[in-house]
């Protein structure tokens, strides 16, 4: 029963301090999960991150739900996962209980929209930086108007565009293969 209270509670702490997304992360992961817990390696935990940015959802909660699975189950796996996203829900029930009232405060308006405005600059500053490991060729370039063409003008789920993107991808990997073996 220890474990599944120390996977919980650590998780939990994790959850807390880390504030700037997923990369943030790392080093208290680092801190508790190999050197105070010895839950797993170096190598353990950089491949648990890896795998939780590949798959879907949040690299905090799909990091958690790795390592916890890899201690205890399924239930370590729960039990990390609630450890993590437990400080959000509090968090965000408190901040939802109060702003109601707060809400039509200048200052708290005031602040909201220079929230905003840094949640934007945040959105473009990542997009930069997707696109520059992105889209490096004219095929690229190509995928990437489709896709914005397809989500913007025809209003296409993202899903959608995405497997499109993904689809498009392999098509134009395969003909430039065929092209390298006919050279």
């Amino acid at each position: 029963m220890k474990i599944y209270v120390d996977l919980f509670c650590t998780w939990f702490k994790i959850g807390l301090f880390t504030f700037g997304g997923g990369y943030a992360m790392l080093p208290l992961i680092e801190k508790e999960i190999i050197e105070k817990h010895h839950w797993a390696t170096q190598d353990e935990v950089l491949d648990y991150y890896a795998i939780g940015q590949c798959t879907p959802g949040i690299i905090a909660v799909n990091t958690a739900t790795f390592i916890g699975y890899y201690q205890k189950g399924i239930l370590g796996g729960i039990v990390a996962t609630l450890g993590v996203v437990s400080p959000s829900i509090v968090i965000i029930t408190i901040i939802a209980t109060l702003l109601p009232t707060f809400q039509d405060l200048p200052v708290v308006k005031h602040a909201l929209s220079g929230i905003s405005i840094g949640v934007c600059i945040l959105m473009v500053t990542s997009i930069l930086k997707l696109w520059k490991g992105s889209v490096k060729d004219k095929v690229g370039i190509f995928i990437f108007c489709l896709s914005l063409t397809i989500a913007f003008i025809f209003r296409t789920a993202t899903v959608w565009v995405i497997i499109l993107a993904g689809v498009c991808g392999l098509i134009f990997s395969n003909i430039k293969k065929l092209e390298e073996v006919d050279e």
